[in-house]
């Protein structure tokens, strides 16, 4: 299961994959995003004190509230909302013969090359990968050229299509993914290779073409059990989570007394040895998955998996970040345990990327696990009177991901009416890390003691933040920067009459209003409840 043959497809649906960032309106970059969350408490670099470790990231005190916002979105909407859909807890280690079945020791690899003047080493499918981005860069700016020379007569689909250097550019693209195609399938390292030099690619620090032979690096991390390192045997941590799900098929289907179709969910951590380990937490060497199986009669497998694309794509919709930010991308080259295959990309900083993979695995797994362990993982239809192996539906998502997604969206940098500007983050106020900030108006006359009667309360059933600290429209900037959607102001007012302002972060807007109404109105617009009935 080769990591280039399950993430290398061909794209197909539109020629302007690669967006040139630099040209859109308040460009929101990576770095500002990085900055921000270091800034104000979701995620640091890992062990900072000694210097990090390269692609490892914390989550700070916000961080790890949205991360368990997101996943317990995910979980409500796929177990709890499912009744024929059971959830699952597997152990990181598993018996060294689970990879073997998998496919993963044999062949879960990366391409790697070196150039032999920076001492770099880089995954050769990306090198090629970003050679076809350029040529896509080049594309888009014609495209604008022409679009500024033709103004509101200019057809762009036209252009596209007639275009002389448009249609040599996308020819050199279709030529290189064909041969793409060609290297993954017959697993040609002498003729990756001799692609990167073809093409005539460069190495981005030394600026030179001195590559290595291409060769293949096992992305498992492998370690040691065992009391005495004589007794030790060599394990792997998982480096995804649905094999915990495969191998426990068996009891989990007994003793939950299920019946396909049912899936079986879980949300774990997972572990590659990525050597370009980059775009912040994009991509990382220990990650989150939010991964569900759905076994299936064989033969149904095919309207499961557009069941399952359209309500995942749902799932993504309910959370208002627009439809524009995302879009299908069918594999036409699926993995080999696979018979159908796509991701649902994300409009990330860095242009669309992989945010979810939607799989049909026939039953490749069962099967692997069946033959090698010798126990039977099938199911008996007692009405049909058969017993057969289940075909498999997967959905399966980076909880890391989901949250670099929702941040990237959510970033803006406004310009108000009075020329100040503020940073907020515009988070589903159901996922907002904080839901509330009760803020005194100032720390005396009796203010503080009241604002902390009302924090109190809310705090059984709410995750509220007290603030007393700086001048109220600070205070309202550093809530707007971590995403709260509603601050809760107690001034002197409220001593007389028990009415408090709440203000609401995406309009600024405040009103007043009694005490007694914070609760119902915090409910109603901050329970998951209303995100699960819109899916």
């Amino acid at each position: 299961m080769s990591s280039l043959i399950c993430n290398y497809f061909i794209f197909s649906s539109n020629p302007f994959l690669f967006t040139d960032m630099s040209i859109k309106e308040n460009e929101i970059t990576l770095k500002k995003i990085t900055a921000h969350c270091k800034e104000y408490g979701f995620i640091f670099g890992s062990s900072e004190i000694y210097d990090g470790l390269s692609a490892s990231y914390d989550y700070g005190p916000n961080g790890v509230l949205l991360k368990n916002n997101i996943s317990e979105f995910w979980w409500k909407s796929m177990v709890q909302m499912n009744e024929n859909i059971v959830g699952l807890d597997a152990s990181i280690f598993m018996h060294p013969k689970t990879w073997k079945a998998s496919g993963h020791v044999d062949a879960f690899n990366d391409p790697l090359i070196d150039n032999k003047d920076s001492k770099k080493r880089y995954r050769a499918d990306v090198l090629v990968e970003d050679h076809i981005a350029k040529i896509h860069l080049k594309i888009n700016k014609e495209v604008i050229k022409a679009r500024k020379q033709f103004g509101e007569s200019f057809d762009e689909t036209h252009f596209i299509s007639t275009h002389p250097r448009v249609i040599n550019y996308r020819n050199q693209i279709q030529s290189i993914e064909n041969r793409m195609k060609t290297i993954i399938a017959e697993n040609n390292l002498e003729s990756f290779k001799k692609l990167i030099i073809d093409l005539k690619i460069s190495d981005p620090v030394s600026g030179t073409k001195n590559w290595t032979d291409v060769r293949q690096f096992n992305l498992m991390f492998s370690t040691e059990i065992g009391s005495v390192s004589e007794d030790a045997h060599t394990i792997y941590l998982r480096p995804e989570t649905a094999q915990g799900i495969f191998v426990n098929f068996s009891n989990i289907q007994k003793s939950s007394r299920m019946k396909p179709p049912f899936g079986i969910a879980q949300i774990g951590k997972a572990f590659r040895n990525e050597i370009i380990a980059r775009q912040f937490i994009f991509r990382m060497r220990e990650f989150e998955q939010m991964e569900m199986q759905f076994f299936v009669k064989p033969g149904e497998e095919m309207q499961w998996y557009e069941h399952w694309k359209l309500k995942r794509m749902r799932w993504h919709n309910a959370l208002g970040l627009g439809p524009k930010k995302y879009r299908f991308h069918e594999h036409l080259n699926p993995a080999h345990y696979a018979n159908a295959a796509c991701d649902i990309e994300f409009e990330f900083p860095m242009g669309f990327k992989e945010l979810e993979g939607i799989h049909s695995r026939t039953d490749f797994d069962l099967t692997a696990h069946e033959k090698l362990s010798g126990k039977k993982l099938r199911y008996f239809d007692p009405q049909e009177n058969e017993s057969y192996i289940p075909y498999v539906v997967e959905t399966s998502i980076g909880l890391d991901r989901m949250f670099l997604a929702l941040l990237s969206a959510a970033y803006q940098e406004e310009v108000l009416e009075d020329n100040s500007k503020r940073i907020v983050l515009k988070l589903p106020a159901a996922l907002a890390p904080s839901k509330v900030a009760v803020l005194p108006l100032m720390n005396k006359d009796g203010l503080p003691e009241k604002a902390q009667e009302i924090f109190k309360e809310l705090k059984f059933d709410i995750t509220a933040q007290y603030d007393a600290k700086d001048a109220i429209g600070r205070r309202y900037r550093r809530q707007d920067a971590v995403g709260t959607p509603f601050c809760i102001t107690v001034d002197h007012q409220s001593l007389k009459d028990d009415t408090v302002t709440i203000r609401e972060r995406d309009s600024m807007k405040q009103k007043r209003i009694p005490k007694t109404d914070i609760q119902r109105i915090l409910e109603e617009n901050i329970n998951l409840k209303g995100l699960l009935k819109s899916i």
